[in-house]
């Protein structure tokens, strides 16, 4: 059986971008990594995009800035290493 790290490895996604989408879906983080990484195989940079922009903002609205700077830094990175299915936009 493969582990989590093993798993990770081989994603298009980092440890903090599988992290945002298992926070935004409320699910285990090997599930997050299957939906984000299928996500990434089948044009779904946008939903991704769109799910950190959902922490973001639920983030500040909950008062923890920090958390929300943190989700902002792995934005940036998700848009700078799948640029070519996503834009910039502000968050």
């Amino acid at each position: 059986m493969l582990t989590y790290e093993e798993c990770l490895a081989m994603c298009d996604l980092t440890q903090d971008e599988v992290s945002a989408i298992a926070e935004h879906e409320h699910v285990d983080p090997m599930i997050a990594l299957a939906v984000g990484q299928y996500l990434c195989c089948h044009n779904g940079e946008q939903r991704i995009k769109k799910i950190i922009l959902d922490d973001i903002a639920h983030a500040k609205r909950s008062g923890n800035t920090e958390h929300a700077k943190v989700l902002q830094k792995v934005l940036e990175h998700f848009i700078a290493t799948h640029p070519e299915n996503t834009t910039v936009s502000a968050a």
